[in-house]
């Protein structure tokens, strides 16, 4: 059985679309709560909270824990709290480079065996005009998801490029996952429905 120990229906939809039927229990962890010394330890440090809490209360499974921020000038940024704020945000990403981070915790909750690792893709933003921000802004999107942006959505039309795994971006890379289920003696064929 795998747990996907997140909210996120991006990563629901991948994991699914990739053979996994996973059972959702989202965390409650506080996610302001946690601090880390950089944007990628941050990643890491709050998909571990997140697994960890979930598999406290489970007796078997493998449980995914993930978490993304985005990383632009040394720093992290989450999703945006406000209209207001993600409108900034796409001021200061409009025509940079970032790196999308999305920290991976499995645990066997079995064992009690724990695996993880910080998924990173480098992002290339577009130009969008003030017009187009705001308008992006009031779909709402931004405000759900890590650095104010999708890939699959609305805000794909403001993505010039990525290098790296596209799948991390939205939420959950399946070539990492794949990994950390060998660390844990697992072939992620053997969970496909």
């Amino acid at each position: 059985m795998i747990v996907l120990a997140s909210a996120s229906t991006a990563r629901l939809a991948l994991l699914r679309s990739a053979g996994f039927d996973p059972k959702v229990i989202v965390s409650g962890v506080d996610e302001e709560a946690v601090t880390a010394p950089n944007p990628a330890q941050l990643a890491l440090t709050l998909a571990q909270a997140k697994a960890r809490s979930v598999a406290a209360t489970l007796s078997e499974g493998v449980v995914i824990g993930c978490d993304s921020v985005l990383e632009l000038d040394g720093r992290p940024y989450g999703k945006p709290s406000s209209k207001e704020d993600a409108i900034d945000r796409w001021r200061l990403m409009r025509g940079r480079t970032g790196r999308l981070l999305t920290g991976h915790c499995l645990i066997d909750a079995t064992t009690g065996r724990e695996a993880s690792e910080t998924g990173k893709t480098v992002v290339r933003f577009g130009t969008p005009s003030m017009e187009e921000i705001e308008a992006y802004a009031a779909t709402g999107e931004p405000l759900h998801v890590a650095g104010a942006f999708t890939l699959d959505g609305h805000g794909g039309w403001f993505v010039e490029g990525i290098e790296g795994d596209h799948g991390n971006v939205l939420g959950i890379s399946l070539p990492l996952v794949r990994e950390l289920l060998a660390e844990l003696g697992y072939a992620v064929t053997s969970f496909w429905r």
